[in-house]
């Protein structure tokens, strides 16, 4: 029998000022931190190194993770993501 094998999918494209607009739709959002960061299934430290841009990869599911939390799109698009994402 064979397990399923996962591959991480990542694409590169800057986007400056993303961490600003996150940390700005957070604060309207009127919602906890730890909550967000729960919605969008990462840890709130990660949360914060995201608003900072301490990080220098961001996965799309993260980002989209982040959009949900939000409920914002933040206009990041890849030429390789479908129109009809779930």
């Amino acid at each position: 029998m064979y397990g399923i094998a996962w591959m991480r999918v990542t694409f590169s494209k800057e986007f400056p000022g993303l961490g600003k607009r996150i940390k700005d739709y957070r604060v309207l959002s009127n919602k906890s931190l730890t909550e967000l960061a729960a919605t969008a299934g990462i840890s709130v430290p990660h949360w914060n190194r995201v608003e900072n841009e301490k990080i220098q990869e961001l996965p799309i599911a993260t980002l989209r993770g982040i959009e949900k939390a939000l409920g914002v799109d933040l206009g990041v698009k890849f030429d390789t993501e479908t129109t009809n994402e779930a």
